[in-house]
């Protein structure tokens, strides 16, 4: 096993954009354990970066949203960072996340991304639910990789998107 997890060669954003289904995650301080319908929608922003929408039902069955921006940190596109600090904060130093993209699914219809130190992992997908065989597939990438998945958290996902009311 190599000192961080490996990446894709190379990610094509155009079709990376859109919305993904969190199928499955590693627990997270930011997101409730009972979190259901978890979505990511990434579009392209006018200066090239990637606005990030993260949409959620909390335990109490509250809409939540979370925005941020990724950027790619090298040309394969694989390894970005990501913040959801508000824009005039995000200049500090060490408030950016990693994302990086483990496994591709050849048509973008299944994305494996963790982080370098192994602490963060999410299934995603186009569709609300996978295969087991393709799950199963997809989440052994992630333990050869280095990645406990003792405590995978599993939400409920309906495949319907959150609707955030109007402030």
């Amino acid at each position: 096993m190599s000192a961080t997890p490996n990446t894709v060669a190379h990610v094509d954003l155009d079709r990376y954009l859109g919305t993904w289904f969190e199928l499955c995650r590693l627990p997270l301080k930011w997101e409730p354990d009972g979190a259901r319908d978890v979505t990511a929608t990434y579009s392209l922003n006018d200066d090239g970066t990637i606005r990030v929408d993260n949409r959620c039902l909390d335990e109490d069955g509250k809409p939540t949203q979370a925005l941020g921006q990724a950027k790619p940190v090298d040309d394969s596109n694989a390894r970005l960072t990501v913040s959801f600090l508000p824009e005039y904060l995000r200049w500090i130093p060490f408030t950016k996340g990693d994302y990086w993209i483990l496994r591709l699914a050849e048509d973008y219809s299944v994305s494996l991304v963790g982080t370098p130190d192994r602490k963060n992992l999410w299934l995603l997908a186009r569709s609300r639910d996978l295969p087991q065989a393709v799950r199963d597939d997809y989440l052994a990438t992630a333990r050869a990789e280095g990645f406990d998945l003792s405590a995978l958290i599993t939400p409920a996902q309906s495949g319907k998107m959150v609707e955030i009311p109007p402030s």
